[in-house]
């Protein structure tokens, strides 16, 4: 779908661009609010990531808007020199869709955690996607509730010990990424907070994106569940363990005799066996770009509480005609066939319209 906004269509997601020459840095998107978060929160990782990576994107800083909810993770927006919104709980991505629809010359973040997001905020996280509107939204995943002080979240592992499941959670955890695929968002990736590479060049890849792009980020929560995802910060365990997707690629994971590789077995289903064993009519190879998001979300399956290979990286990446534009478009064609913008007599007439009725004394009788 194009419509013309009457916008210049330049930088990321069609934002307005800074003027030639013109450049900001880290400095520039860093507020003079104190940082508060408990010491070795991985917070601080992700929000230095952002600081560093939001000048890249060349955008004014007032065409930038983060909205949180209500978590450690939504305080971002106080630490951040652009535009924000500390919103509800759980409401980010509904107050981000009306951001977005009504102002196509935004670049629109939502911030929001494990907790806010797949809780109270779940089904106002799984619309936003469905709906394809052009936000890019960062999950914070440290597995716990740490604002309020440590009860078992939607990502908590079954038998977690937490203030709330003092005998161990029996629930099974939701997995961010294969909710996002089977909500059909557009853009789907996964990283870890103290991977800065990594982090940031997914985050660019999101940015890039115009549509609902979902970034589920891996984050330490030093206080209430302090390294659960240890085993993939050191370096040789994590070289063991993480499939780093890459596009067009066979999905492998580990090096020399160690190395496996995913298949596709009889059934259709997908194993990790020995590279050195593997067919290669049945080793898969990654496709963000597919249409049919079934690999991918297969892919997503992969992932278990012991993290013994784990998925990391962009796993779909498609176009589809976004929410915004097509509410965008309806407006603009109302607007062309009504031969210019509503009016006072046009609201009366539609409130006065058929589909309403008196009531008074005689009908109350």
């Amino acid at each position: 779908m194009s419509i013309d906004l009457g916008l210049p269509q330049v930088g990321t997601a069609g934002v307005p661009a800074l003027a030639e020459g013109e450049t900001l840095n880290r400095k520039d998107f860093t507020s003079d609010q104190e940082v508060r978060w408990c010491p070795g929160c991985g917070d601080y990782a992700i929000l230095a990531a952002v600081q560093g990576f939001l000048p890249d994107l060349g955008l004014k800083r007032e065409n930038i808007v983060f909205v949180s909810g209500i978590g450690c993770s939504s305080r971002f927006p106080y630490y951040l020199d652009t535009y924000g919104m500390h919103s509800i709980h759980g409401r980010a991505p509904a107050i981000a869709t009306g951001i977005a629809t009504s102002r196509p010359d935004l670049s629109v973040w939502v911030v929001t955690g494990d907790g806010d997001g797949l809780s109270i905020g779940g089904n106002h996280l799984i619309h936003a996607m469905r709906r394809n509107v052009n936000l890019t939204i960062l999950l914070f995943n440290n597995k716990i509730y740490g604002l309020t002080k440590g009860q078992y979240s939607p990502t908590s592992d079954v038998g977690a010990v937490t203030k709330s499941t003092p005998k161990g959670s029996v629930d099974r955890p939701f997995n961010p990424v294969s909710l996002a695929l089977g909500s059909e968002a557009t853009f789907v990736a996964r990283t870890m907070d103290s991977d800065r590479k990594h982090l940031t060049e997914v985050l660019r890849q999101a940015a890039e994106h115009r549509g609902t792009a979902l970034v589920e980020i891996y984050q330490n929560c030093p206080i209430f569940n302090d390294g659960a995802f240890e085993i993939l910060k050191d370096r040789d365990e994590a070289s063991a363990r993480i499939m780093h997707l890459v596009d067009g690629e066979p999905v492998r994971v580990g090096s020399g005799e160690q190395a496996r590789v995913v298949v596709r077995d009889d059934d259709g289903q997908l194993q990790v066996v020995p590279e050195s064993e593997a067919d290669e009519a049945r080793v898969v190879r990654h496709r963000a770009d597919a249409d049919d998001p079934a690999q991918a979300f297969a892919l997503s399956r992969l992932d278990d509480p012991s993290f013994a290979q784990v998925p990391m990286g962009v796993f779909r990446s498609v176009q589809r005609p976004t929410y915004d534009d097509g509410v965008r478009a309806q407006i603009d064609t109302a607007v062309s066939e009504g031969g210019g913008p509503a009016t006072d007599a046009d609201l009366a007439r539609l409130l006065a319209g058929s589909d309403t009725w008196s009531v008074g004394p005689e009908q109350l009788a």
